[in-house]
């Protein structure tokens, strides 16, 4: 078991939606980028909803997003945890990321989506008590990664629905 940490935030002054994972995968810490499991389905869903192609290069693809209104980070700033399952996340050692100043630095965020049970689970516990969240609407999504086992379809149809778009 080791610690492991998050990337910054991505996110310009224009960003209406949060995608929140919970912590980055092995592979995603590897190659410093967001959703870098070749099988997780989140650039798929993304490009689907909001009109890129997943294969662009990886800097294309986050352009795309924030062209899109949508901001991606972690709710945990840090954690200890071996291999790349949330379930393997050390119970006590989930260090959530500071939201308050990130939500007062992007004031049109009205939407967060949590990718998945654990984002929803842990920014619920350790970071909803110390926000102001009372102009935020939240939304739990089904992962997106390859560990959940979901067609690829009904995935992108609840994203859809979920964020409203």
């Amino acid at each position: 078991m080791k610690t492991i940490t998050s990337f910054d935030p991505i996110a310009n002054k224009d960003c209406r939606i949060l995608i929140l994972g919970s912590i980055p995968g092995e592979i995603s810490l590897q190659t410093g980028q967001y959703y870098a499991h070749p099988r997780n389905a989140f650039w798929r869903i993304m490009g689907k909803i909001f009109g890129f192609s997943a294969e662009l290069p990886y800097e294309a693809r986050i352009e795309a997003l924030q062209q899109s209104g949508v901001a991606i980070w972690d709710v945990l700033q840090a954690c200890v945890r071996s291999g790349s399952l949330d379930s393997a996340i050390a119970a006590g050692s989930r260090v959530p990321n500071a939201f308050q100043p990130f939500f007062n630095s992007h004031p049109k965020i009205e939407q967060v989506g949590f990718n998945g049970a654990e984002a929803k689970k842990s920014f619920t516990r350790y970071v909803l008590p110390t926000i102001d969240s009372k102009n935020l609407h939240f939304v739990g999504l089904p992962s997106s990664s390859p560990a959940h086992a979901v067609k690829w379809e009904k995935k992108l149809a609840t994203w859809r629905e979920q964020l409203n778009l």
